[in-house]
């Protein structure tokens, strides 16, 4: 298992600033509880408390509250993967690696990793290759 803390605070951290700082109200992040890989910070229950987190902690939340949209909460890697198809996503342009290697001026996805795992079984149901380089 990848584990890296936190990070869900630390996006959805950044994204309040750049909202509160612009006028908007609606966030999105990619989090999903299916395949979370053990991140508690993919859980609804942490998107409602960041939520709430933020219409109590911003100035701008007294005006108009904050919401956290997760439109891939509940969904599988399978189902992820065949939306970004259907939208024609260039997987070819993003990896899920957390152990990528850089080699001849290039990255390269490691294939092993709980990530890479995930994409590429997802990749698999659908009936397609990911475009991605891996080692």
């Amino acid at each position: 298992m990848t584990y890296v803390p936190a990070r869900n605070i630390i996006f959805l951290s950044y994204a309040l600033s750049y909202a509160e700082s612009n006028n908007i109200n609606d966030i999105f992040i990619g989090v999903n509880i299916v395949d979370y890989s053990g991140y508690p910070d993919c859980r609804p229950e942490f998107i409602e408390s960041f939520e709430k987190t933020a219409n109590l902690a911003t100035a701008s939340a007294l005006k108009k509250s904050f919401k956290i949209h997760t439109p891939l909460i509940k969904l599988s890697k399978q189902e992820i993967i065949a939306l970004g198809l259907k939208f024609n996503v260039d997987y070819s342009n993003a990896h899920s690696c957390y152990d990528p290697i850089h080699k001849n001026g290039k990255y390269y996805a490691c294939g092993k990793c709980d990530s890479c795992i995930l994409r590429l079984e997802g990749f698999s149901k659908n009936n397609s290759c990911d475009p991605y380089l891996y080692i």
